[in-house]
């Protein structure tokens, strides 16, 4: 794993590489997987997630569009302190690494329902996968009590595709 210290002045020093490196040198690190920590030149003390933060800022400031908008930044503060908070992580870590890991597939999809669908089933289709995550969180009990989530949302979509037209030939 690599080292990379951070000193009082701002400046981070790549412990490895025995030379100063830039945000965008830590973001190149992250883009190819590699392993590091940053840590606090004098304490000691983890830095990793601030400079990840900061790194994220930078991204979201630079106006290549967005990632994280307003809403989205406002509903996450408001689980900070909230008894869902380690749920929330676990969702949002267990959502991204799906996405990441269906990436082309994903893909591939988007540009068909962009082309064919419209925009309503395309969001029906996202929560229902979002629901599919959530119930790995349920309660035993719970997840075989009523019929099957996935059959009752098709049927709500093929409804909602009738009523607006797009599905008559």
């Amino acid at each position: 794993m690599r080292i990379l210290r951070k000193y009082t002045n701002r400046r981070l020093y790549d412990t490895s590489r025995s030379c100063y490196v830039t945000l965008e040198d830590v973001k190149q690190l992250v883009l190819n997987g590699e392993q590091f920590q940053v840590q606090d030149s004098k304490t000691g003390n983890d830095l990793t997630r601030n400079i990840l933060l900061q790194i994220i800022s930078e991204q979201e400031a630079e106006g290549h569009g967005t990632l994280l908008t307003n809403q989205v930044l406002q509903q996450l503060i408001r689980f900070y302190g909230d008894s869902m908070q380690g749920m929330m992580s676990q969702y949002l870590e267990q959502s991204i690494a799906a996405f990441l890991e269906h990436q082309d597939r994903i893909r591939e999809q988007m540009q068909t329902m962009m082309g064919a669908a419209n925009p309503l089933t395309m969001m029906n289709r996202f929560a229902d996968q979002n629901m599919a995550v959530w119930n790995m969180f349920a309660p035993r009990g719970e997840e075989s009590e009523g019929a099957d989530p996935g059959a009752a949302s098709a049927e709500k979509n093929e409804e909602s595709e009738t009523k607006d037209g797009s599905d008559k030939a």
